[in-house]
């Protein structure tokens, strides 16, 4: 029992910290890179609302409540990365992140749930020995959180660095590094098998 814990916990910060899967490093990187400690409440939230997203499109493809079509999914995986970094670049050093939170609650859930898709064919790998297949998807779910966690956390304590000590402007930082995540995902739209 411990050991299965364990084991889908692990299963679920490795699918986060994976370095070839770095797409979802990517998200975070754009949903965190205009908050600072002091929204750490906002933050967790936000994570944790895409978090849920993730595990609930697992659990509806673990009991084939739907299905999915892979190439489309790793197509609007990028597509939603691209739209919360330009949304970064446009707003940047103004005030509607705050105003917008309810949005962006919205966003984090549904764009969970592309991404959890995006993640299907590994979870079916991960539980197809496993007894109790929710218990398993809410291990994993847990492993998730935490590797979010740790990311968003390296995100806001790099922001906090370059905002403090290298006195970088708040609206430069989020501007630059949400154009530096553009240029990473537009290769993935465009080598996209879907639009192959």
């Amino acid at each position: 029992m411990i050991d299965n814990f364990v084991s889908n916990f692990q299963d679920g910060v490795f699918h986060v910290l994976h370095l070839k899967a770095y797409d979802h490093i990517l998200f975070l990187i754009v949903l965190a890179i205009p908050y600072l400690f002091k929204d750490w409440k906002r933050v967790l939230l936000l994570v944790t609302v895409f978090t849920l997203g993730h595990c609930v499109s697992l659990g509806l493809t673990t009991y084939n409540i739907i299905s999915v079509n892979v190439r489309l999914i790793e197509l609007l995986i990028p597509i939603t990365i691209l739209i919360v970094a330009l949304f970064n670049v446009f707003t940047s050093g103004k005030k509607s992140h705050g105003k917008t939170i309810g949005l962006l609650f919205f966003v984090s859930l549904f764009f969970g749930l592309i991404h959890g898709l995006g993640f299907v064919g590994t979870f079916e790998k991960l539980i197809s020995s496993s007894e109790n297949k929710l218990l398993a998807l809410l291990e994993i779910g847990l492993g998730i959180e935490v590797g979010q966690l740790i990311i968003v956390f390296i995100v806001i304590f790099l922001s906090f660095l370059c905002q403090t000590i290298f006195r970088f402007s708040k609206r430069d930082w989020v501007m630059v590094i949400s154009a530096i995540v553009v240029g990473f995902v537009l290769p993935m739209i465009i080598n996209s098998e879907m639009l192959s």
